[in-house]
């Protein structure tokens, strides 16, 4: 008795934004989004809610297609939540190869940092000071 796999198309990608990282993976489906197991329309802070669907919205009926669960740590709620829209960009861009184009010229049009990911990084503490710019103030002059 011989037996036929199908194969299935499985994606995973990644995203960095200050501290935080997120890796997705992206495979056939409903169109299902989880973070950290917990569901997309569930997902408590809405700002971070709306960044994270921004890439779904932009490709439309194609987010469809995919379900997508994403493990994201590090930084805070903002920043996982960019961390987690560069992985889903990058994950369609390469899971939808036939419209690889198409997809990466809406991505940068919409946000160039989409796709490339945001370079900024917090400064670090110097020695002898409370943050990374602040002195000590002086009364004598």
């Amino acid at each position: 008795m011989s037996q036929e796999s199908k194969s299935i198309k499985i994606v995973v990608s990644t995203g960095k934004r200050k501290t935080s990282i997120a890796r997705a993976i992206i495979k056939p489906g409903r169109g299902r989004v989880w973070i950290n197991n917990i569901p997309l329309e569930a997902y408590p802070i809405e700002m971070a809610r709306e960044k994270i669907a921004e890439p779904l919205h932009l490709v439309g009926d194609l987010a469809n297609q995919v379900d997508i669960k994403i493990n994201v740590m590090g930084g805070g709620v903002m920043s996982q939540a960019e961390a987690c829209r560069i992985a889903i960009a990058r994950g369609l861009v390469e899971y939808f190869t036939q419209n690889r184009d198409e997809l990466t010229k809406i991505f940068k049009e919409y946000d160039r940092h989409s796709l490339s990911g945001d370079p900024r990084q917090t400064e670090p503490e110097k020695w002898g000071r409370y943050s990374a710019r602040r002195r000590w103030q002086k009364s004598y002059r």
